[in-house]
Order: C-alpha cells, then sequence, then structure tokens
C-alpha cells in the first residue's frame, strides 16, 4: 500500500513527532523514507542565511539515523525554491504513496511559515497527508548541557579519558535532538542527545 513516504524536514522541534510517526507507517509496511528539507527562497525569502543550507543538511542527517537504526531505507534530498511548492515536486517525481508533516514550525513567524506550508500541502497534495502536531516540551536546551552528555556517553561506551575527547564543532539541535560531533584519539563520532529525554547515542561516521 505505501512504498515510499516522504517527510518533510525543517530541523525545528516541531518536526520531531512527524519523524517519529513516519518511521513507525514506514515500518509498519516496510516503505522507504524520503527525508527532505528546503532551503526558503522567493515569497519566502527572508528566512535564507548562510546557515540555512548547513541546518538543512543536518535535518535529513537526522532523519536518516533514525531510519538506519531502525533498519528503514532512506533517502534524503536537500532543495531550493518555495518549501510547499519543492515538496509537492518531490512527491510527484518520486511516486511517493503517502506525505508525513508537522504543523508547527519553531517559534513566532516560522511556527505560522510552517502551518501554512502544511496547509498548502494538505489542499494540492495528490496523495494522503498525515500531519502530526508537536507536544512535548524540550529539556536539554543548553549546548554546554548537550556536550557534557555527549562526552559522558562515548567515554562509558569506549572507556575512553574524557580529557582526550575534542569537539570537533558546537552541538547543534535539530528535530528535538542535538548533534555532538567529537573526537577521541582512535575515531570521529557524532553523538545524538534526545533534548527530551537526555538519552545518548553514538553514531559512528565512515
Amino acid at each position: 500500500m505505501y512504498d515510499d513516504l516522504l517527510i518533510p524536514t525543517d530541523g525545528s522541534d516541531g518536526t520531531r513527532q512527524s519523524i517519529t510517526h513516519g518511521l513507525a507507517i514506514a515500518k509498519r509496511f516496510d516503505a522507504t523514507i524520503h527525508a527532505l528539507s528546503i532551503v526558503p527562497e522567493g515569497p519566502l525569502g527572508t528566512l535564507q542565511n548562510e546557515a540555512a543550507s548547513p541546518a538543512a543538511h543536518r535535518a535529513v542527517e537526522r532523519v536518516a539515523v533514525d531510519a538506519e537504526r531502525a533498519d528503514i531505507d532512506v533517502e534524503t534530498a536537500v532543495e531550493q525554491g518555495v518549501p510547499h511548492e519543492e515538496i509537492l515536486e518531490y512527491a510527484d517525481e518520486h511516486d511517493i504513496d503517502m506525505i508525513v508533516m508537522g504543523t508547527q514550525g519553531r517559534t513566532g513567524l516560522d511556527r505560522v511559515l510552517v502551518g501554512s506550508v502544511t496547509e498548502r500541502v494538505v489542499r494540492m497534495a495528490d496523495v494522503p497527508v498525515v500531519t502530526v502536531r508537536f507536544t512535548d516540551d524540550i529539556r536539554i536546551e543548553d549546548a554546554d548541557e548537550a556536550d557534557r552528555i555527549a562526552r559522558e556517553a562515548l567515554a562509558g561506551e569506549t572507556a575512553a579519558d574524557e580529557e582526550s575527547i575534542t569537539s570537533l564543532e558546537e552541538p547543534h539541535r535539530t528535530s528535538a535532538s542535538w548533534i555532538v560531533p567529537l573526537e577521541t584519539d582512535s575515531e570521529t563520532v557524532h553523538v545524538h542527545v534526545d533534548a527530551l529525554t537526555g538519552e545518548a547515542r553514538v553514531a559512528r561516521r565512515e
């Protein structure tokens, strides 16, 4: 019934529930997840800045990590354009059977715009659109706290001395999860810290 599911993500807290929901559906139907992030242009161009593209890539990376951990096939894409148009075009070109997306973005203007994007997709899509409301509260809001949790998790898993663990770049948060790039004497990893629960998992980079 459902072979290909599309999850648009902007990396905001509001997409976390839609990702979880989409992965559950994909697991049930043995479907492939398509994670798509849009760098806004055109009418939404005021949101675009030099950080937009890296943030979009981090957003789809987060979905890929969750999908791979759940043994779900995943494809990722980052496009530029008007968000609802790019989502609909991607769905058409990749024979998407269902779109799963959140109803809210981060806060303020983003929240309004993401809601507007979802509304347009619901009205214009030729395939079923599942909308998911974000309701969870963020507990880990501080980058330093995420870094501390990540270091402890890595040290506990590898028995490495915490003093030998170095940061490759500042932690960044996407879809209610902190991604903390770290390096030891023997490897480079990304530690994912759940901003809701504080749980951490180590994702080794190939």
